[in-house]
């Protein structure tokens, strides 16, 4: 069973002064109306936060139903785009393993890896022991899901007063946060150099190449900084 104890401390770990939680509903503010104009009940707009979950995966389901597309290709879209948390999903899972604990939570808190939840982890999970490690990482995946629950509620039942412009600006808020956040919390310079070099690329790659420049951006940035970071370790 899951530990009370630490899955609530997960829990509460969200509702810090540097909390994610309040970006991450603005975000979803805006799913919730966009659900509502594409024609989603509420219940309907609910169940696709929790089966998405992460923000751009809810904006690709959107966007695709929006254009007809069939259910194949709308499972197809997300699961590419939802495909960048594997990384995460790597380099997060080895620190919470451990012999005591059951395999099913693992495979079922794989759903709540996003940027957030991630970053949250990553910062705290030294203080908390292995064997619990899975227990808090479930509360923080269980208050990031109901940040996300509670925006699209909001963003669903007040859609009528959100204009374009609204929906967009809180749409991006969340991007904004996660890249400040994980500025603040970079230690090495391959971390903060790939971020600078990705604000800096993507505006230019746009101009030549707007459906690929955040990927060519990135792709370049990362491997830049990555040679950056060796040369200077060796």
């Amino acid at each position: 069973m899951i530990n009370k104890n630490f899955f609530l401390k997960g829990y509460r770990s969200i509702f810090t002064y540097d909390s994610p939680a309040i970006a991450l509903a603005c975000c979803f503010i805006a799913i919730g109306a966009l659900f509502k104009n594409l024609g989603f009940n509420i219940q309907e707009s609910i169940f696709s936060t929790i089966l998405t979950y992460a923000l751009p995966g809810s904006l690709v389901m959107a966007e695709s139903m929006l254009i007809g597309a069939s259910l194949l290709n709308i499972f197809l879209a997300v699961w590419v785009v939802n495909a960048r948390l594997y990384p995460m999903a790597v380099s997060l899972f080895p620190l919470m393993i451990h012999k005591s604990q059951p395999k099913w939570k693992y495979y079922f808190s794989c759903h709540f890896i996003a940027v957030s939840a991630w970053l949250i982890m990553k910062s705290n999970y030294i203080k908390i022991p292995k064997e619990h490690r899975i227990d808090y990482w479930i509360g923080i995946g269980c208050a990031a899901m109901s940040a996300s629950i509670f925006g699209t509620v909001i963003g669903y039942s007040f859609s009528e007063h959100l204009s374009k412009d609204m929906m967009m600006g809180l749409a991006i808020l969340n991007p904004i946060y996660f890249m400040c956040m994980l500025v603040g919390a970079s230690k090495t310079i391959t971390i903060t150099l790939s971020v600078l070099l990705g604000i800096i690329l993507g505006p230019i790659i746009y101009l030549f190449s707007p459906e690929w420049s955040i990927l060519l951006a990135g792709l370049i940035g990362g491997t830049i900084a990555y040679l950056v970071g060796e040369h200077i370790v060796s």
